[in-house]
Protein backbone atom coordinates (compact mmCIF):
# COMPACT_ATOMS: atom_id res chain seq x y z
CA UNK A 1 0.00 0.00 0.00
CA UNK A 2 1.45 3.56 -0.87
CA UNK A 3 0.12 6.58 1.86
CA UNK A 4 0.80 9.93 1.78
CA UNK A 5 0.06 12.22 4.34
CA UNK A 6 -0.50 15.89 3.75
CA UNK A 7 1.14 15.13 0.82
CA UNK A 8 4.22 13.93 1.66
CA UNK A 9 4.92 10.19 1.34
CA UNK A 10 4.55 9.30 4.98
CA UNK A 11 2.95 5.92 7.09
CA UNK A 12 1.99 6.99 10.47
CA UNK A 13 0.08 10.46 11.81
CA UNK A 14 0.55 12.52 15.10
CA UNK A 15 -0.80 10.45 17.91
CA UNK A 16 -2.56 13.55 19.10
CA UNK A 17 -4.21 13.54 15.71
CA UNK A 18 -8.42 14.73 16.40
CA UNK A 19 -9.25 11.67 13.65
CA UNK A 20 -7.33 8.99 15.79
CA UNK A 21 -8.34 10.59 19.30
CA UNK A 22 -12.23 11.36 18.47
CA UNK A 23 -12.99 10.47 15.23
CA UNK A 24 -13.22 13.58 13.95
CA UNK A 25 -13.47 13.28 9.97
CA UNK A 26 -14.73 11.64 6.98
CA UNK A 27 -13.62 9.27 4.94
CA UNK A 28 -14.31 8.37 1.13
CA UNK A 29 -12.92 4.73 -0.83
CA UNK A 30 -13.10 5.02 -4.68
CA UNK A 31 -12.63 2.27 -6.95
CA UNK A 32 -9.95 2.66 -9.41
CA UNK A 33 -9.81 0.18 -12.87
CA UNK A 34 -7.63 0.97 -15.69
CA UNK A 35 -6.55 4.08 -13.97
CA UNK A 36 -9.80 5.85 -13.88
CA UNK A 37 -11.42 6.44 -10.18
CA UNK A 38 -14.89 5.10 -10.99
CA UNK A 39 -17.60 8.07 -9.71
CA UNK A 40 -14.62 10.44 -8.70
CA UNK A 41 -16.72 13.56 -8.69
CA UNK A 42 -19.50 12.44 -7.31
CA UNK A 43 -17.01 10.94 -3.92
CA UNK A 44 -15.34 14.67 -3.90
CA UNK A 45 -18.80 16.17 -4.12
CA UNK A 46 -20.11 13.98 -1.06
CA UNK A 47 -16.69 15.02 1.31
CA UNK A 48 -17.53 18.74 0.55
CA UNK A 49 -20.99 18.27 1.92
CA UNK A 50 -19.20 16.86 4.71
CA UNK A 51 -16.33 19.14 5.29
CA UNK A 52 -19.34 21.65 5.24
CA UNK A 53 -21.39 19.92 7.82
CA UNK A 54 -18.16 19.63 9.96
CA UNK A 55 -17.40 22.88 9.77
CA UNK A 56 -13.67 22.06 8.16
CA UNK A 57 -12.09 25.28 6.91
CA UNK A 58 -13.11 25.95 3.54
CA UNK A 59 -9.46 25.53 1.87
CA UNK A 60 -9.91 21.93 2.99
CA UNK A 61 -11.07 20.43 0.15
CA UNK A 62 -8.93 22.50 -2.61
CA UNK A 63 -6.09 21.06 -0.71
CA UNK A 64 -7.27 17.42 -0.93
CA UNK A 65 -8.25 17.76 -4.46
CA UNK A 66 -4.13 19.05 -5.39
CA UNK A 67 -2.92 16.30 -3.57
CA UNK A 68 -5.39 13.54 -5.44
CA UNK A 69 -4.16 15.53 -8.97
CA UNK A 70 -0.51 14.64 -7.93
CA UNK A 71 -1.60 11.15 -8.04
CA UNK A 72 -0.38 8.72 -10.94
CA UNK A 73 -3.12 6.18 -10.94
CA UNK A 74 -2.87 2.69 -12.56
CA UNK A 75 -4.49 -0.13 -13.07
CA UNK A 76 -6.83 -1.98 -11.14
CA UNK A 77 -6.83 -0.23 -7.03
CA UNK A 78 -8.52 1.05 -3.80
CA UNK A 79 -8.39 4.74 -4.02
CA UNK A 80 -8.79 6.18 0.11
CA UNK A 81 -9.11 9.70 1.13
CA UNK A 82 -9.17 10.45 4.84
CA UNK A 83 -9.54 14.08 5.77
CA UNK A 84 -9.14 14.69 10.20
CA UNK A 85 -9.16 18.05 12.21
CA UNK A 86 -6.06 17.33 12.77
CA UNK A 87 -3.37 17.58 15.54
CA UNK A 88 -4.88 19.82 18.55
CA UNK A 89 -4.97 19.84 22.26
CA UNK A 90 -6.54 17.84 24.57
CA UNK A 91 -10.36 17.85 24.79
CA UNK A 92 -13.52 18.15 22.45
CA UNK A 93 -13.56 21.57 21.10
CA UNK A 94 -11.86 22.40 17.76
CA UNK A 95 -8.54 24.25 17.82
CA UNK A 96 -9.19 27.02 15.11
CA UNK A 97 -5.64 26.69 14.40
CA UNK A 98 -5.69 23.43 13.62
CA UNK A 99 -4.75 22.27 10.28
CA UNK A 100 -6.77 19.04 8.52
CA UNK A 101 -4.77 16.30 8.22
CA UNK A 102 -5.09 14.62 4.75
CA UNK A 103 -4.55 10.83 4.15
CA UNK A 104 -4.32 9.42 1.13
CA UNK A 105 -3.86 5.93 0.45
CA UNK A 106 -3.97 3.49 -2.76
CA UNK A 107 -4.16 -0.49 -2.61
CA UNK A 108 -4.82 -3.60 -4.41
CA UNK A 109 -8.49 -4.47 -5.11
CA UNK A 110 -9.58 -7.61 -5.45
CA UNK A 111 -13.39 -7.76 -6.58
CA UNK A 112 -15.49 -10.91 -5.42
CA UNK A 113 -17.33 -11.68 -9.01
CA UNK A 114 -18.56 -14.34 -7.82
CA UNK A 115 -20.66 -12.20 -5.58
CA UNK A 116 -21.77 -10.51 -8.54
CA UNK A 117 -22.88 -13.85 -10.42
CA UNK A 118 -24.64 -15.93 -7.92
CA UNK A 119 -25.89 -13.86 -5.23
CA UNK A 120 -25.44 -13.59 -1.46
CA UNK A 121 -26.75 -14.41 1.71
CA UNK A 122 -27.95 -11.94 4.53
CA UNK A 123 -28.79 -12.04 7.92
CA UNK A 124 -30.20 -9.57 10.39
CA UNK A 125 -27.88 -7.41 12.71
CA UNK A 126 -28.75 -6.68 16.40
CA UNK A 127 -26.76 -4.08 16.78
CA UNK A 128 -29.00 -0.65 15.83
CA UNK A 129 -28.82 2.61 14.45
CA UNK A 130 -28.87 5.46 16.70
CA UNK A 131 -30.44 8.38 15.27
CA UNK A 132 -28.71 11.58 14.64
CA UNK A 133 -30.20 13.93 11.42
CA UNK A 134 -26.77 16.20 12.45
CA UNK A 135 -24.53 13.31 11.36
CA UNK A 136 -26.89 11.17 8.82
CA UNK A 137 -25.62 10.11 5.46
CA UNK A 138 -21.96 11.24 6.27
CA UNK A 139 -19.25 9.07 5.60
CA UNK A 140 -17.45 10.55 8.89
CA UNK A 141 -15.08 8.40 10.98
CA UNK A 142 -17.11 6.81 13.70
CA UNK A 143 -17.91 3.62 12.86
CA UNK A 144 -18.35 1.97 15.79
CA UNK A 145 -22.26 0.87 15.09
CA UNK A 146 -20.88 -1.06 12.00
CA UNK A 147 -17.92 -2.58 13.64
CA UNK A 148 -20.45 -4.07 16.56
CA UNK A 149 -22.48 -4.92 14.02
CA UNK A 150 -20.07 -6.77 11.41
CA UNK A 151 -18.80 -8.67 14.43
CA UNK A 152 -21.71 -10.78 15.09
CA UNK A 153 -21.16 -13.27 12.57
CA UNK A 154 -18.26 -15.31 10.97
CA UNK A 155 -20.11 -17.76 8.94
CA UNK A 156 -18.48 -17.11 5.66
CA UNK A 157 -21.82 -18.22 4.12
CA UNK A 158 -23.22 -15.16 5.29
CA UNK A 159 -21.57 -11.96 3.21
CA UNK A 160 -23.53 -8.81 4.48
CA UNK A 161 -26.14 -7.94 7.42
CA UNK A 162 -28.96 -5.83 7.35
CA UNK A 163 -29.19 -2.86 9.61
CA UNK A 164 -31.79 -1.12 11.46
CA UNK A 165 -32.39 1.48 13.47
CA UNK A 166 -33.21 1.99 16.82
CA UNK A 167 -36.92 2.09 15.86
CA UNK A 168 -36.99 -1.56 14.16
CA UNK A 169 -36.75 0.24 10.29
CA UNK A 170 -34.52 -1.16 7.58
CA UNK A 171 -31.79 1.47 6.99
CA UNK A 172 -28.51 0.00 5.09
CA UNK A 173 -26.13 -3.00 5.41
CA UNK A 174 -23.14 -2.91 7.51
CA UNK A 175 -21.19 -1.36 4.49
CA UNK A 176 -23.53 -1.68 1.82
CA UNK A 177 -26.67 0.52 0.66
CA UNK A 178 -30.24 -1.94 0.10
CA UNK A 179 -32.74 -1.45 -2.72
CA UNK A 180 -35.45 -3.83 -2.94
CA UNK A 181 -38.19 -4.66 -5.80
CA UNK A 182 -41.54 -5.58 -5.12
CA UNK A 183 -44.96 -4.90 -7.44
CA UNK A 184 -42.31 -3.80 -10.16
CA UNK A 185 -41.93 -0.71 -7.98
CA UNK A 186 -38.03 -0.38 -6.31
CA UNK A 187 -37.63 1.02 -2.89
CA UNK A 188 -34.99 2.35 -0.80
CA UNK A 189 -34.58 3.56 2.86
CA UNK A 190 -34.44 7.33 3.23
CA UNK A 191 -31.61 8.53 5.22
CA UNK A 192 -32.76 11.31 6.45
CA UNK A 193 -31.91 10.37 10.62
CA UNK A 194 -28.85 7.44 9.83
CA UNK A 195 -27.18 5.96 7.67
CA UNK A 196 -24.62 6.81 4.90
CA UNK A 197 -26.31 8.33 1.63
CA UNK A 198 -23.90 5.96 -0.47
CA UNK A 199 -22.19 7.41 -4.12
CA UNK A 200 -23.48 4.11 -5.49
CA UNK A 201 -26.69 4.48 -4.10
CA UNK A 202 -27.18 7.65 -5.33
CA UNK A 203 -25.63 6.72 -8.32
CA UNK A 204 -28.01 4.06 -9.08
CA UNK A 205 -30.71 5.97 -8.61
CA UNK A 206 -29.85 8.35 -11.10
CA UNK A 207 -29.62 5.38 -13.69
CA UNK A 208 -32.71 3.99 -12.60
CA UNK A 209 -34.46 7.39 -12.94
CA UNK A 210 -32.61 7.90 -16.68
CA UNK A 211 -34.35 4.41 -17.60
CA UNK A 212 -37.87 6.06 -16.76
CA UNK A 213 -38.00 3.88 -13.55
CA UNK A 214 -39.27 5.73 -10.60
CA UNK A 215 -37.54 4.73 -6.98
CA UNK A 216 -39.54 5.18 -3.43
CA UNK A 217 -37.67 6.67 -0.63
CA UNK A 218 -39.20 6.36 2.81
CA UNK A 219 -39.42 4.48 5.55
CA UNK A 220 -40.59 1.08 5.47
CA UNK A 221 -40.95 -1.98 7.91
CA UNK A 222 -38.67 -5.34 8.21
CA UNK A 223 -41.89 -7.25 6.44
CA UNK A 224 -41.90 -5.03 3.69
CA UNK A 225 -38.07 -6.57 3.22
CA UNK A 226 -39.27 -10.04 3.28
CA UNK A 227 -41.92 -9.92 1.35
CA UNK A 228 -39.95 -8.51 -1.81
CA UNK A 229 -39.64 -10.32 -4.89
CA UNK A 230 -35.84 -8.95 -5.66
CA UNK A 231 -33.25 -7.60 -3.05
CA UNK A 232 -29.69 -6.07 -3.94
CA UNK A 233 -27.45 -4.42 -1.94
CA UNK A 234 -24.41 -1.62 -3.32
CA UNK A 235 -21.50 0.10 -2.67
CA UNK A 236 -18.54 1.94 -4.63
CA UNK A 237 -16.17 -1.09 -4.18
CA UNK A 238 -18.50 -3.90 -4.87
CA UNK A 239 -20.45 -2.74 -7.15
CA UNK A 240 -24.42 -4.77 -6.88
CA UNK A 241 -24.68 -8.11 -5.18
CA UNK A 242 -27.71 -9.46 -5.69
CA UNK A 243 -29.37 -11.16 -2.33
CA UNK A 244 -30.57 -14.26 -2.93
CA UNK A 245 -32.02 -15.09 1.04
CA UNK A 246 -32.21 -12.98 3.95
CA UNK A 247 -33.12 -15.28 7.32
CA UNK A 248 -36.73 -17.29 5.86
CA UNK A 249 -36.95 -15.08 2.91
CA UNK A 250 -35.26 -16.17 -0.74
CA UNK A 251 -35.31 -14.19 -3.71
CA UNK A 252 -34.59 -14.44 -7.45
CA UNK A 253 -32.28 -12.29 -8.83
CA UNK A 254 -34.21 -10.03 -11.00
CA UNK A 255 -34.19 -8.18 -14.07
CA UNK A 256 -33.89 -4.72 -12.29
CA UNK A 257 -30.47 -6.22 -10.39
CA UNK A 258 -29.05 -7.64 -13.82
CA UNK A 259 -29.84 -4.06 -15.53
CA UNK A 260 -28.65 -2.31 -13.05
CA UNK A 261 -25.11 -4.54 -13.08
CA UNK A 262 -25.14 -3.63 -16.80
CA UNK A 263 -25.37 -0.49 -16.80
CA UNK A 264 -22.27 -0.27 -14.37
CA UNK A 265 -19.97 -2.64 -16.39
CA UNK A 266 -21.01 -0.60 -19.35
CA UNK A 267 -19.66 2.28 -17.70
CA UNK A 268 -16.72 0.70 -16.23
CA UNK A 269 -15.24 -0.82 -18.97
CA UNK A 270 -15.97 2.36 -21.57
Amino acid sequence: MKCWVNGIEADSIDIADRGLCYGDGLFETILVTNGTPHLYNQHILRLGRGLDRLRFPPETLDLVSAELDRLDLKGDQVLKITVTRGVGPRGYAPSSGSEPSRIITLSSYAGNDQHRLTGINLRLCSQPLGINPQLAQLKHLNRLEQVLARGEWSDPDIAEGVMLDVDGYPIEGTMSNIFWVASNKIFTPDLDRCGIQGVMRDHLISLLRAEGIEVDIGRYNLDDLHLAEEVFVCNSLIGIWPVIQFEASTYAIGKYTRLLQGLLQKEISS
